[in-house]
């Protein structure tokens, strides 16, 4: 039988800790990577028997490498500290890593913005690369956005990854100055050129794309809000190119 790691990256998530274990309780090991958290994450995980790693946060591909350094599995599989696998996802997980078909696998995702589950807005469906065998795996070096490389054949599981994202406002802005400070330095790093139009054209494209072409509207006033947050969040992230290059 082959056997599954789970890797996870932490900072302050006691909220979600527990969801996202008790999700993957099931797998043969489960290794965790905080980033110094101060708050009941690190205890909550010790509940559930993980290998805990610390160390300071090096950016979200770096981190999820170095967690997967740790891991013994023959499979991987990556999941954030706000999501969990649904019950149809675990039988196809279990079943996935016995089969010699398909060296990865997507998962689909579900997102929930301000307690309501997304169905449209170009966030649904949401096919991600979270499942591989170790050996034929690795993360990009993105420090935001990073993805999972894989040498071989790659499949698609039923069920989902469930996503509990934003549930409210004051999260989602906590987020959002995080990671637009991330996405602006990455841009920088790669000598990404700010231009005027990334502010003006930008900003007001992302909001039509998502409410429009992908029939945001169709998700109430919850997908209203998402269209013009991740418009503002486009926004910020150029606003923070220019003022890093400005110096």
């Amino acid at each position: 039988m082959a056997t599954l790691s789970v890797i996870i990256i932490t900072r302050n998530e006691e909220k979600n800790i527990a969801r996202a274990l008790e999700s993957v309780k099931f797998a043969d090991q489960i290794v965790i990577c905080d980033s110094y958290s101060t708050d009941e994450t690190v205890a909550i995980a010790e509940r559930y028997d993980c290998k805990i790693i610390q160390q300071e946060f090096i950016g979200f591909g770096p981190a999820k490498q170095a967690t997967l350094e740790q891991a013994t599995g023959d499979w991987v599989l990556s999941l954030d500290a706000d999501e969990e696998i649904d019950a149809t996802l675990q039988e196809q997980i279990q079943q996935a890593i016995n089969s010699n078909e398909y060296d990865a696998h997507r998962l689909n995702r579900i997102s929930s913005f301000l307690g309501r589950w997304i169905k449209h807005s170009g966030w649904y469906p949401d096919y991600l690369l979270r499942l591989f065998r170790r050996e034929k795996g690795s993360f990009t070096s993105d420090t935001v956005h990073e993805s999972v490389v894989v040498n071989g054949r790659i499949g698609r599981l039923s069920g989902h990854i469930r996503h509990h994202t934003d549930p409210d406002i004051t999260h989602y802005l906590a987020k959002l100055d995080r990671y637009t400070s991330l996405s602006a330095q990455a841009l920088a790093d790669r000598k990404k050129a700010f231009r005027c139009s990334s502010l003006l054209v930008k900003p007001p494209a992302i909001f039509i794309k998502m409410y429009f072409l992908r029939s945001g509207w169709r998700d109430g006033i919850e997908g209203l809000l998402l269209a013009l947050f991740s418009s503002f969040h486009v926004l910020c992230k150029y606003a923070r190119l220019w003022e890093l290059q400005r110096r």
